[in-house]
């Protein structure tokens, strides 16, 4: 027998998965969970300048992705006018996750963390990075990161454990589910009873 969720050989008599821990009788269609996102934005008062940088950030989808260049037209490619300099894009920073597992892997742009981590529709991603966690503490999709002005940040998704980051120079912040959060590298990025280092 096998799992219809993740296709994991199944004892004869076993009623959950030990690799995803969805029930036998679990179809992918009853799997499914609306999105617990807003679907909405909500305008917030600034935060007062005296309280603590957080490191959150919040950046539209829109500011990472690479403009489109528009093509020339007909007449252009003829050679009526000189061709323009080849601009050369900067390479996106990279940085290695070394994890308590022991594995280390080195990443750039947007990922997702987890036992088994998927995507939402629509969603695309540079990296899908699986823990092998037996206890099943750390959630199927765990935790999201990306790279902004060439720091790593991570945004919990809404998973059962939580998350925490540990900054070399800050204590313990508790990661709101949803929300991006800076990671410096040398900070420890905690994940229930696993966790990862950024270098």
């Amino acid at each position: 027998m096998r799992c219809r969720i993740c296709g994991a050989e199944l004892p004869a008599e076993a009623m959950f998965c030990g690799e995803c821990g969805s029930s036998t009788s679990a179809t992918p269609e009853s799997r499914r969970r609306a999105d617990p996102r807003p679907g909405d934005t909500t305008v917030v008062d600034r935060l007062r300048v005296s309280q603590r940088n957080s490191g959150v950030i919040s950046v539209p989808v829109e500011g990472f992705a690479a403009p489109v260049p528009i093509p020339e037209a007909a007449a252009d490619a003829a050679g009526d006018r000189p061709a323009a300099p080849a601009v050369e894009q900067p390479a996106a920073p990279r940085f290695t996750l070394r994890f308590s597992t022991g594995e280390t892997l080195t990443v750039f742009g947007t990922g997702l963390i987890g036992r088994r981590p998927l995507p939402q529709p629509g969603e695309e991603f540079d990296h899908l990075v699986q823990i092998a966690d037996r206890t099943l503490s750390v959630s199927k999709t765990h935790l999201e990161f990306g790279e902004h002005d060439g720091v790593l940040w991570v945004a919990d998704r809404f998973s059962g454990n939580g998350t925490v980051v540990r900054r070399p120079d800050d204590g313990a912040l508790r990661c709101e589910p949803g929300r991006r959060y800076l990671v410096p590298r040398g900070s420890r990025v905690e994940l229930a009873e696993q966790s990862f280092v950024v270098a």
